[in-house]
């Protein structure tokens, strides 16, 4: 429904704004801002702040304390929960406290919420409007791991990498540092932080021994590392494996892993997931559908080009973020940042349907939403 209004407009977006400050803490939670107002007049904001913490709604009832709520709007960026989950049900505060009118951004697809919290505030009477157009599609693109992982029970996967202007990202001897500006490298590190996970293949964990840490100012909590072994590879003296007790990392296996290697790498505090299937693809669709039932709601994929390969081609990369170095590399064997089967034809091409492009130092980010949740 649009709105007609522009304090309506304003204080809807001020609830989307104001949700965006819980990322890096909230998930598998959504991200969820509110603002109770009485015309142009506001009376309490808030938002989700960490998990297991009061929600939105409440934040913003509580900010307001003091003020008589009753016939007052809240405007709220994903519909109020009516579930007793970590904290008890939204649409019960919001009963409580008087609110006449609620005005929401974007609906809630898990299979507890869907429409039922909207649903229970029109029984008793409060009037419910559902925004649509742009202050709908900004809502939703801010909770698509979310989205995501309630509609299918995997995890969203954001694929970074960097590529000069001929689109490699490595020489044919595999030498890649640095491609990418300073800024740029320091930006992934803030995605790190922002996201459930970070992922790699076995072949980047071999040749660059990484960390897989974000390692900026403010971090508040690091994510799990993710190295994607078949055949459980991974050396007991890597960084990540001496650092698993610390900071979780997990090694996604096949079948085919000797089962030395598997409990070698357990018995150093790594989490070993076996994932089947009969080709690549179809282990990675049974890896994020058991990260996903294990509460990982985003995972940073960084490569390489065979990892990346696999998860276009089980359909499984839902955002892209590519920098653009002003290099040229040439070479006819030189890596290109995604493998595998690709499609046969330019019509069987996977589109994307947002694309976005920005100045990081020396670089260009292209940013595209491939999959929309």
């Amino acid at each position: 429904m649009s709105l007609e209004s522009d304090f309506d407009r304003r204080h809807l977006a001020r609830a989307i704004e104001l949700a965006e400050r819980g990322r890096g803490s909230v998930s598998p939670n959504p991200l969820v801002g509110a603002v109770i107002a009485r015309g142009e007049a506001l009376l309490g904001e808030g938002y989700h702040r960490e998990l297991g913490g009061p929600h939105a709604e409440v934040e913003a009832i509580r900010d307001a304390a003091g003020a008589d709520l009753r016939g007052a709007t809240l405007y709220v960026s994903l519909e109020p929960c009516c579930h007793e989950g970590r904290t008890p049900p939204c649409t019960e505060a919001i009963l409580r406290a008087g609110i006449a009118r609620v005005v929401v951004a974007s609906d809630d697809p898990s299979p507890h919420a869907s429409g039922r919290g909207l649903g229970i505030l029109r029984d008793e009477g409060v009037e419910v409007l559902v925004a649509d157009g742009e202050l709908a599609s900004r809502a939703r693109a801010l909770n698509q791991p979310f989205r995501k992982r309630a509609r299918t029970g995997r995890s969203w996967v954001l694929f970074k990498s960097a590529v000069t202007l001929d689109g490699k990202v490595a020489t044919a001897s595999g030498d890649s540092r640095w491609i990418s500006c300073e800024e740029s490298r320091k930006l992934v590190h803030r995605w790190r932080a922002e996201c459930d996970a970070v992922a790699v293949g076995i072949g980047t964990a071999l040749t660059d021994d990484p960390q897989l840490t974000a390692r900026i100012e403010g971090v508040r909590r690091q994510p799990r590392r993710i190295v994607f072994d078949s055949l459980g590879r991974l050396p007991l003296q890597t960084k990540l494996v001496r650092d698993a007790r610390s900071v979780p990392l997990t090694v996604v296996v096949s079948r085919a892993a000797p089962r030395a290697a598997t409990e070698a790498l357990e018995a150093h505090g790594v989490d070993v997931l076996v994932a089947p299937g009969e080709n690549e693809p179809a282990r990675v669709r049974s890896a994020l559908e058991q990260l996903g039932a294990a509460g990982i709601s985003s995972i940073l994929l960084e490569g390489g080009p065979h990892l990346a390969g696999a998860f276009l081609d089980a359909g499984e990369l839902d955002e892209i973020r590519l920098f653009l170095a002003p290099l040229l590399l040439g070479g006819r064997t030189a890596r290109n940042p995604i493998e595998g089967e690709g499609a046969d034809a330019i019509a069987g091409a996977t589109r994307a349907g947002t694309l976005d492009c920005e100045r990081v130092g020396d670089d260009l980010l292209i940013s595209a939403r491939v999959r929309e949740w």
